[in-house]
């Protein structure tokens, strides 16, 4: 590095010897050299060096450069091991005691109507869940206990593993049951029904409309109270007649007395009046009731058996009936 000290002023040069030889010009005065020219002003004496001058000839620049830098480098080291200050913060996933506290009384509100609680983790509920207005699940909703709702409305499709129903059950639109249906009590259908397939124990309905085939693979079992009954003349003396069965099938034994005339043997009565006259169908049992003159009349109320020809005297008949409407 150069040396920046400031160099001392040189002094003039000596004069040259006097020649021992007499010369004109020692008689005129010899100008020293570096003098100023007559007339000219001196030349102004050097300024002292500044403090920074005197610093920099005293100090090497490099040295301050690498002392700032190991200056700065300790810096960061020291700002980087030295311990963060403690910062007291609440683990995720628990509840400060202040929050707990709050959470054991009666009724707590956190946040308001506008403000959303996420819960990131999974959530177990010890005691009972209220939820006092809508209740949105984005996912399935998995019950392992029952589920008491007094009253659900399902807008959209659901997937029922089981559901136990005490209460009534009101279905506002189309129900598409695809497993069996099973039912303990009685099903009441105020409306139509149409079912595929249809298998019960035992179905007891107020009315029955059928608009395909109907068709049974077993017997047709009728039931109801027995028609009421009134005697007729064509039994004769002594004479006696029964009726079993119902106002829809039955059948009905006759025991003609002594010197029975022609005319009618029973009249059957129905438990309930058709709304328009029936078909009375009677099939006579046996050879003697088949030689007998028989004919019917009918009406809403009921029906008679009456014979053309005086029958024979103490002998037995037997008719079947069947009455559609």
């Amino acid at each position: 590095m150069p040396n920046d000290k400031p160099e001392p002023p040189k002094p003039p040069a000596a004069a040259p010897a006097a020649s021992s030889a007499p010369d004109d010009s020692l008689d005129a005065p010899t100008p020293a050299p570096n003098a100023p020219a007559a007339g000219a002003k001196p030349p102004a004496p050097p300024k002292p060096p500044g403090l920074i001058q005197k610093v920099r000839s005293k100090v090497n620049i490099f040295l301050i450069v690498f002392i700032l830098l190991m200056g700065a480098a300790g810096a960061v080291v020291f700002v980087s091991i030295k311990p963060a200050k403690t910062v007291k913060t609440t683990p995720i996933g628990k509840l400060t005691d202040q929050q707990l506290a709050a959470l054991k009384s009666n009724s707590t509100i956190v946040g308001d109507a506008k403000q959303t609680l996420d819960i990131q983790s999974n959530t177990v509920f010890e005691g009972q869940l209220l939820a006092r207005s809508d209740l949105s699940v984005a996912g399935s909703l998995k019950v392992g206990g029952n589920l008491a709702l007094p009253s659900i409305t399902i807008s959209g499709n659901a997937n029922l593993a089981q559901a136990g129903i005490t209460g009534p059950l009101s279905v506002g639109g189309d129900t598409n049951l695809q497993g069996g249906l099973t039912v303990q009590k009685n099903l009441a259908v105020t409306g139509s029904a149409s079912f595929g397939s249809l298998s019960v124990s035992a179905l007891s309905v107020t009315s029955l409309s059928v608009k395909n085939d109907f068709s049974i693979s077993k017997h047709i079992v009728t039931s109801g109270g027995t028609p009421s009954r009134v005697s007729g003349t064509a039994l004769g003396s002594g004479g006696t007649v029964s009726i079993s069965g119902s106002d829809t099938a039955g059948s009905i034994s006759i025991n003609t007395g002594g010197s029975p005339p022609a005319g009618l043997f029973i009249t059957v009565t129905f438990t309930q009046k058709f709304a328009s006259t029936p078909h009375v169908v009677i099939t006579p049992v046996g050879s003697a009731a088949g030689s007998l003159q028989y004919y019917i009349n009918r009406d809403a109320n009921g029906f008679s058996i009456g014979t053309v020809n005086a029958p024979p005297a103490g002998s037995n008949f037997g008719f079947d009936y069947v009455v559609i409407d």
